[in-house]
């Protein structure tokens, strides 16, 4: 399982011979500004909400690539106005089974609204299980006691990829709870140092993790590591 980090909640993760994109904001990322759209692989685009800085480049990037966008119906059905061909709809606690694996649909606390002001449904994140190992994708989302349900009732995450920009999501002191609550002690930061609510002391976070025995992975922007 490799992961691509792409910039503010932007990853790409290749697995089971499948590329899968999540949230996708690049274009209108200052900070992504060396990371080339025109070159990133999808065979899935995940969708967690429809706040602009996750969803911007997904129309592009699925016209480009034929990718299916899956989401809620809500931002599913708002892609299909907009010309999206290849779209799947999802709501929370269902899973499907595709041809890498499959995918939850789970809670988040969050907003959610689409770029022209459209209701956007309830936030949600994915956990993805595959072959090649299991992986939680957050999205944006405030600490929630349902995260405890994730181990009972998936199997065992490798990673997990969780918020820790605080203003707008958890911060690092939530998301190490929110690690405890998933039982996986590997995790890879989101939704940080975008914007100016968002920055954080990078030192600082990972010192708090390794604290508790874990470890907190910032990935550069163009990065690519494998788990």
């Amino acid at each position: 399982m490799k992961i691509a980090y792409y910039g503010h909640a932007c990853f790409g993760v290749n697995l089971a011979g499948k590329n899968l994109l999540f949230d996708p904001f690049i274009r209108y990322n200052e900070l992504a500004k060396n990371i080339d759209i025109s070159s990133i692989p999808a065979d899935y685009i995940f969708l967690s909400h429809g706040h602009e800085d996750h969803v911007a480049d997904a129309l592009d990037i699925a016209n480009r690539t034929g990718a299916t966008i899956v989401s809620n119906y809500e931002i599913v059905t708002w892609f299909q106005k907009q010309g999206a061909v290849n779209t799947h709809p999802m709501n929370h606690g269902g899973k499907k089974v595709f041809d890498f694996g499959s995918a939850k649909y789970v809670s988040a606390i969050h907003s959610s609204c689409l770029p022209d002001g459209a209701y956007g449904g309830n936030p949600g994140g994915f956990v993805i299980e595959s072959s090649e190992g299991n992986f939680y994708y957050s999205g944006d989302t405030a600490l929630t006691m349902d995260m405890q349900l994730i181990p009972l009732t998936s199997g065992k995450l490798n990673v997990a990829l969780l918020p820790i920009g605080d203003n707008f999501t958890m911060g690092a002191d939530d998301a190490i709870l929110a690690s405890d609550f998933i039982k996986c002690n590997k995790v890879i930061g989101l939704h940080y140092d975008t914007f100016g609510y968002i920055k954080i002391n990078h030192t600082e976070a990972i010192e708090k993790f390794k604290a508790k025995g874990k470890d907190l992975l910032l990935l550069k922007i163009g990065d690519t590591i494998e788990i």
